[in-house]
């Protein structure tokens, strides 16, 4: 197998975890409009950083250090609108949603193999809902049901992946 260089890992993880960067900010900004902004100009810092990037070493807290800095610069550039947070307000957030990240990933690890349990159908189910947001009547139309039928089952689904998420991650600790 071909060995992938520095840039190549970069360019994967910045993909990968591009949703959360973009939650981490828009949840200490609160505004998509402003998150998008943002977004753009992390990743182009992130970029010019390249080098200060170690693949040895988890990658998105340092990304979200790197958003943090720019969401700073951002509520400071922006002082004269009248933004609700201030850069006291948002350094304690940006704190909390840290390491909030550190317990998704727990938790996402948890779920991988819960998911690979799930019978066909009820696969089916999960990924048209959470992984190709299709709405409960849409995969009712795909599946010749009715929305009550399919309400029903994502909630036994949803259910059954929290009880397996609990287990692995008590037995885990």
């Amino acid at each position: 197998m071909e060995q992938l260089d520095q840039s190549e890992i970069f360019v994967q993880q910045l993909t990968e975890h591009q949703n959360r960067l973009y939650g981490y900010i828009y949840s200490l900004l609160g505004d998509h409009s402003r998150a998008a902004d943002v977004i753009q100009e992390t990743n182009l810092v992130l970029w010019r950083k390249i080098q200060e990037y170690d693949p040895q070493k988890p990658f998105l807290p340092w990304a979200f250090s790197v958003a943090r800095f720019q969401v700073l610069a951002h509520i400071r550039d922006k002082s004269r609108d009248k933004l609700l947070l201030d850069d006291s307000l948002a350094e304690s957030l940006s704190t909390r949603v840290e390491s909030q990240a550190a317990k998704v990933d727990v938790i996402q690890s948890a779920l991988r193999p819960c998911l690979g349990k799930l019978s066909e159908s009820n696969h089916q189910l999960v990924d048209g809902f959470y992984f190709r947001s299709q709405s409960i009547n849409e995969i009712a139309n795909e599946l010749n049901k009715n929305a009550g039928a399919i309400k029903t089952a994502l909630l036994r689904v949803r259910r059954q992946l929290a009880e397996c998420v609990e287990k692995r991650m008590a037995t885990d600790i």
